[in-house]
C-alpha cells in the first residue's frame, strides 16, 4: 500500500498543499503562513479551520513542509509544533522555501536553484543540500530581480516624471492612486514588499515600450551580476528559476543566461509540481 504523503509549499499569502497517495494527487490551498506572525496556537487554530475538514478520513504517514521563514530554527520550531500536533501520527520535515525550490528544480541532480517571486533568492545545491547561499538581504537592501526591486523602479520612473506622457497616462489608468498613497503605503503601511510588487503587473501590460524593457532588463541583469556570477559553479551546472516574476519575463531571463553562457535548465511558475516528482 502506497505511503501518503502531505507536502506544503508555503508563502507568508497562501499555502499550497498537496496530498499525495500513490499516483493519486489532491491539491488544497489554505492561508500563508508565517511564523513571524502566527504563534504554534495561530498555525493549529487555521490549520483546524481550513486544512483538516479536507483531509480527516485520510491517514497521513509523511509531512514535508517548506515554508517561509523556516530558515530560522525558533520559526520551524513553531511549525513543526503545530504539525506534530495535528499530525501526531506522521513523521514530519520542515525546512525552508530555498530547499523546496532547489529540491523541485534540481530534484537529486546538481545545480543552481533560483527563486524569483515578490522577493528572490538563490543557492547552489549539490543534489542532498544547500551548499552555498548568496545572502537576502531583503527588499529594502536587495532582492534584485524580485517583483519588490521591479516594483520600486516602476515606482520612481513614474514619481520622478521619467516615464513619457504615453505611459504615464498609462500607469494613470491602471492605478488610481496619488504620489501621496503610494508613499504612505511603502513608508507606513504593512507589507510594502508587497505592495511595491504589485506594479509588476503595469512591466507585464506594456512589454515593447523601451522603458519598460530597460526596467526589465537592468532588474533582472542585477540579480545574474551581484548574485550569480558569484557562484563558481554558474558555469558548470545548470541554472533553474521558480517565482511568478522569472516565469512571467522568461524570455529575458533567457536572454540573460545567453549573455553569461549559463546553460539554462527548467523555469517553473510555483516549485509544487517539481515537489510531487521529488517526492513520488
Amino acid at each position: 500500500m502506497a505511503t501518503v504523503k502531505l507536502i506544503a509549499d508555503s508563502g507568508a499569502t497562501k499555502t499550497e498543499w498537496c496530498l499525495l497517495e500513490g499516483n493519486k494527487k489532491r491539491s488544497l490551498l489554505t492561508a500563508g503562513i508565517s511564523p513571524y506572525f502566527l504563534s504554534t496556537a495561530e498555525i493549529i487554530a487555521l490549520l483546524q479551520q481550513e486544512l483538516l475538514p479536507r483531509v480527516k478520513k485520510v491517514a497521513i504517514q509523511e509531512v514535508f513542509y517548506y515554508g517561509t521563514g523556516c530558515a530560522n530554527p525558533a520559526n520551524a520550531k513553531i511549525v513543526h509544533k503545530a504539525l506534530k500536533e495535528l499530525f501526531s501520527e506522521a513523521s514530519i520535515e520542515v525546512t525552508h522555501d530555498l530547499m523546496g525550490a532547489a529540491r523541485a528544480l534540481c530534484g537529486r541532480e546538481k545545480g543552481i536553484a533560483c527563486i524569483l517571486g515578490t522577493g528572490s533568492n538563490s543557492c547552489y545545491y549539490n543534489g542532498k543540500k544547500i551548499i552555498r547561499n548568496s545572502p537576502g538581504l531583503g527588499y529594502v537592501l536587495g532582492d534584485e530581480g524580485s517583483g519588490a526591486y521591479l516594483g520600486k523602479k516602476v515606482i520612481q520612473y513614474y514619481l520622478y516624471g521619467i516615464f513619457d506622457e504615453e505611459l504615464r497616462g498609462r500607469f494613470d489608468l491602471s492605478f488610481t492612486t496619488t504620489p501621496t498613497e503610494i508613499l504612505e503605503n511603502v513608508y507606513k503601511k504593512p507589507l510594502p514588499n508587497r505592495y511595491l510588487a504589485t506594479f509588476t503587473t503595469f512591466l507585464a501590460e506594456n512589454r515593447g515600450h523601451y522603458m519598460i524593457e530597460n526596467i526589465l532588463e537592468d532588474g533582472l541583469n542585477d540579480f545574474f551580476f551581484q548574485h550569480l556570477c558569484r557562484y563558481p559553479e554558474v558555469w558548470k551546472f545548470p541554472l533553474h528559476f521558480t517565482g511568478g516574476v522569472s516565469f512571467a519575463f522568461k524570455d529575458i531571463v533567457k536572454q540573460l543566461c545567453e549573455h553569461y553562457e549559463f546553460e539554462l535548465g527548467s523555469i517553473l511558475r510555483n516549485p509544487m509540481q517539481g515537489l510531487i516528482k521529488y517526492h513520488s
